[in-house]
């Protein structure tokens, strides 16, 4: 059978993304079969790539069906540094070799994970007015002023999709100019992450203008994601109290100390999109730390994925992808959103860099706000490969070199 067919050789590749660079890797079996998946090493975790290659020569051999098996195998082995570049790396490798399991059995990747439930994905804009603010030179029209954030606003309405996430920013005294507020990055680089009235105020008057501009019938969502300790983000949910907010994003490392904060929101808070595996997990289910558990995919590997969404709905906690990146990283999350019971919804950028449709061969389709699901083998797409070497990527840093920087 060729899902016994042995892994003959493994590579990562690299193009350019704009402000960043998409990451592949591809599995080829000694039949032919070839399996992709999506990484990256640009939102804190450079080194992905090398971490991979180091594992790869542990897996030139075997069968390429063999994911849970390989993938506990590699987990052994790096068990000493377990978490990580490390972690990544091996989603990364689980997702591959998913995608070329599927595909010798000539079927999409999600009948290996129990079928599909939906066919039809809700999402929600991300980055809305974000990336036009932050990347004007990639994504158009900029946006400059209130004007803008509430054009956008309409924009999304307009488009047919019913919920969109944005961000903090900070204007200047005549109401333009915004940038983005992003300490917990290092943007500015304020380490203590205190919220000063500043800042609430003008977070308040972005939300009123991009609430403004979708009218009232679109979910409003807001990410802030390290950008303040316990103390800050209480005092941003006392601020917006009165707005109506589908949820508001939290990072935290310490589940306690998010758990205080969800005790004390009036509005449903969402977190945990850096975690790592069930065990990283697991405290913040306990704590009942969060209303959404939000599951890096990439990052996890969607097969352990599926197993942290079933610890999730054992605690009775819905779970949504994280998703920020190229076009096969959104196939990969929709194949995991297809698949598991407690879903409360999927993330995706919709404003795109204008080569995006190059560098893959479909790109998602969506219909009133929701991602139509494909019935093609694997994930669905693949990288084209003459594409990628006609944008090579930038940097060998994983964009940490620009992160936080407009471009």
């Amino acid at each position: 059978m060729k899902v016994n067919s042995k892994i003959r050789s493994i590579e990562t590749l690299a193009a350019d993304a704009g402000f960043r660079n998409y990451y592949f890797v591809k599995i080829t079996t000694e039949d032919g079969i070839v399996g992709w998946s999506e990484y990256d090493e640009g939102f804190g975790a450079p080194g992905v790539g090398t971490a991979i290659a180091k594992l790869s020569d542990r897996l030139i051999g075997q069968p390429v069906g063999d994911h849970e098996r390989l993938y506990a195998e590699l987990y052994s082995i790096t068990r000493p540094a377990a978490g990580g570049v490390v972690a990544l790396a091996l989603g990364a490798i689980e997702n591959a070799l998913l995608d070329a399991k599927a595909k010798a059995l000539g079927v999409p990747c999600y009948e290996l994970l129990g079928g599909k439930i939906r066919d039809r994905i809700r999402v929600y804009w991300s980055h809305c007015a974000t990336w036009r603010i932050n990347h004007p030179s990639y994504f158009k029209p900029a946006i400059t002023d209130l004007d803008g954030v509430k054009a956008i606003g309409r924009e999304v309405r307009e488009k047919g999709f019913t919920a969109m996430k944005t961000n903090i920013f900070i204007y200047d005294n005549d109401k333009k100019n915004p940038k983005g507020w992003r300490p917990g990055f290092g943007a500015p680089n304020y380490p203590e992450r205190n919220v000063d009235r500043h800042v609430l105020r003008n977070l308040r008057m972005h939300l009123e203008a991009i609430r403004e501009g979708a009218g009232p019938d679109v979910d409003l969502l807001l990410d802030l994601n390290f950008n303040a300790s316990t103390e800050g983000y209480l005092k941003i949910l006392r601020a917006i109290r009165d707005l109506d907010m589908f949820w508001v994003e939290i990072d935290s490392y310490n589940p306690e100390a998010l758990g205080l904060i969800r005790r004390q929101s009036p509005h449903p808070i969402s977190s945990c999109e850096t975690l790592l595996g069930i065990r990283d997990f697991l405290p913040y289910f306990r704590e009942q730390s969060m209303d959404v558990a939000i599951i890096d995919t990439p990052w996890n590997g969607v097969w352990q994925s599926m197993k942290i969404a079933n610890l999730a709905e054992a605690h009775e906690v819905n779970v949504a992808p994280h998703n920020f990146y190229g076009h096969l990283c959104t196939m990969m999350n929709a194949h995991f959103a297809a698949s598991v019971p407690n879903l409360r919804i999927m993330e995706t950028d919709i404003d795109r860099l204008e080569w995006d449709h190059e560098l893959f061969t479909h790109v998602p389709e969506f219909k009133d706000g929701h991602l139509i699901m494909p019935s093609r083998p694997g994930w669905g797409t693949e990288p084209v490969e003459e594409a990628i070497k006609a944008h090579p990527p930038k940097q060998a840093t994983g964009g940490l070199a620009s992160y936080g920087r407009k471009a």
